[in-house]
């Protein structure tokens, strides 16, 4: 026996859940590794510190004052004291950014999946295989949701040396995998990935996921 068309009244009580679910699935955790090694640092009182390109191309850019102006509030958090220039500083942080040109990446779901498209099933509600919804997935025609995307990978480097004398006192890298390639949203991210718990195990690498209400940090696979 065929089952019968779901009613307009049907699809008017589905559609705000569907579409509720989709938000959800965006506000998606930021997850980056990160590595760090480091000497012992000098305790923060009395230090002070300058964020300089190790890029000289970026140096006086707009855009890299914004990002060092993020690596700058990170250290002032934990005691540091900007200098005025770089030539008065105890400390320099050389900094640097990127993101990559992307790679694609195939998804194929064999399980119906979450979306917006035709007669797609969100699962546990009823209806064919699992309830009526918005999905890639269409009963009508069958196979499996098969998807194609972006991914890119970005990431930040910092190294702090010691002026007086160059020797090297920190060195660590945040790197993510997205599909995002908007720099302005995806360094803030790093930095602060990069900074938490500064200055870290020296030679380990951590996945850290941030979240807007936490962070976690666990050994990286």
């Amino acid at each position: 026996m065929l089952r019968s068309m779901p009613s307009i009244r049907t699809f008017t009580l589905v559609l705000p859940v569907a579409a509720a679910l989709g938000l959800s699935a965006c506000a998606t955790p930021f997850k980056a590794d990160v590595s760090r090694f480091a000497v012992p640092l000098p305790a923060p009182q009395g230090q002070t510190f300058a964020v300089v390109a190790e890029d000289p191309k970026l140096a006086g850019g707009l855009e890299f004052a914004t990002y060092a102006n993020a690596v700058a509030a990170e250290l002032t958090q934990l005691g540091y004291t900007r200098a005025a220039s770089p030539e008065s500083a105890d400390m320099l942080v050389r900094f640097d950014y990127r993101v990559d040109g992307g790679r694609e990446r195939v998804r194929t779901d064999f399980n119906g999946a979450a979306g917006f498209g035709p007669w797609g099933r969100w699962g546990g509600w009823g209806g064919w295989g699992g309830g009526w919804g918005f999905g890639f997935n269409d009963p009508f025609f069958g196979g499996p949701d098969v998807r194609s995307y972006t991914v890119y990978t970005s990431g930040v480097d910092v190294k702090i040396d010691r002026r007086a004398d160059g020797q090297r006192l920190f060195e660590g890298k945040a790197e993510a995998v997205s599909r995002s390639n908007r720099l302005p949203r995806l360094v803030p991210n790093l930095v602060d990935a990069l900074f938490t718990n500064f200055p870290g195990n020296s030679g380990e690498t951590v996945r850290i996921t941030i979240r807007d209400d936490e962070k976690t940090v666990r050994p990286a696979d």
